[in-house]
């Protein structure tokens, strides 16, 4: 058995705003816990879902929900192709 128990997660990027008061919030409940605002987030959004009995119940009833969280998607590069700037010598021979 291993002595590291490894989890792997999908995460995403998401765009969201929020309220001045609540983001200073954020930084500074990291800072308090030394990790990334982003896992405060997270983890504040795990807590909240797994405490809402209601959220829970309403959950279960499998419903239709439009997606509405904007996803940030990486840029696909086609096979082959590179990016930055040409190599000085096809410059030379355009």
């Amino acid at each position: 058995m291993p002595l590291l128990d490894i989890k792997q997660v999908r995460k995403v990027t998401i765009t969201c705003s929020l309220e001045e008061s609540t983001a200073i919030q954020v930084d500074q409940y990291a800072a308090f816990v030394k990790c990334l605002p982003d896992e405060v987030v997270n983890k504040a959004l795990e807590y909240t879902f797994g405490k809402d009995s209601d959220f829970q119940k309403f959950r279960s009833t499998e419903p239709k929900v439009a997606h509405q969280l904007r996803i940030k998607r990486p840029a696909s590069v086609p096979t082959g192709a590179r990016r930055g700037p040409k190599p000085a010598s096809q410059l030379a021979a355009d």
